[in-house]
């Protein structure tokens, strides 16, 4: 990190990281250490959760718009953690909480079980040569974990830049039993509740189109 990103987790993770206990790896979460959102948040409220929330520009601006609401980001890297940090204390957000842990075990082991309102996923790593896709997040066994921690209703969302990837995508949610096309067509509208990042732009610069999707989360049974 730089020295001011430094100083930002030094002054700022106290009043938005939550610390997740952890099992062998630096960035794994216990089994069993599953958190309260009414007590971290000081109130019950609809809970929004962005896995790979990068430097945070979607989620502090989502934050900061929809005050009712309580966000998650999940990141595993400490200086993305750090310019969301900066980039919420600038827009005064008070309803944002951070968590530096990968995402599935932050679904299985820190939330509870049916905690979520929405999940998101906005262009996670594409993997893109064929020797990697195998280390893409979006897999039967990462629906399922989501299924678990989406409450009946909820909604998962969900883009990328990347064709193959999206059509994977698509492929594993419409096979996954707990969860049910929520568009027409191909692909789902764009959602107007992401705000379009340099990231998104340089995609598009790439020729590279922008796919959405979206899957209701459906009732237990």
């Amino acid at each position: 990190m730089t020295d001011g990103q430094e100083r930002a987790w030094a002054d700022l993770a106290p009043r938005y990281v939550l610390e997740a206990p952890r099992d062998d790896a630096a960035t794994s979460v216990r089994p069993g250490a599953a958190i309260d959102p009414g007590k971290v948040w000081g109130r019950r409220a609809p809970l929004i959760v962005e896995i790979g929330s990068g430097q945070g520009h979607a989620i502090v601006s989502a934050a900061s718009s929809r005050p009712e609401v309580d966000f998650l980001a999940i990141e595993v890297f400490t200086a993305g953690l750090a310019r969301t940090m900066m980039g919420a204390e600038r827009a005064a957000v008070d309803n944002l909480r951070l968590v530096e842990a990968n995402a599935p075990e932050v679904l299985q082991h820190l939330l509870p079980a049916a905690s979520v309102d929405e999940l998101w996923v906005f262009f996670p790593d594409p993997w893109h040569k064929n020797k990697h896709t195998k280390r893409r997040l979006l897999t039967p066994e990462f629906a399922t974990i989501a299924a678990g921690a989406i409450r009946d209703g909820g909604m998962l969302r969900l883009a990328t830049d990347w064709e193959q990837y999206a059509r994977q995508m698509r492929e594993v949610l419409d096979d996954a039993p707990e969860f049910a096309r929520a568009f027409e067509g191909e692909w789902a509208d764009r959602f107007d509740g992401r705000v379009l990042t340099a990231f998104e732009r340089k995609g598009a610069r790439a020729g590279r189109d922008i796919r959405d999707l979206a899957y209701l989360r459906k009732e237990r049974g």
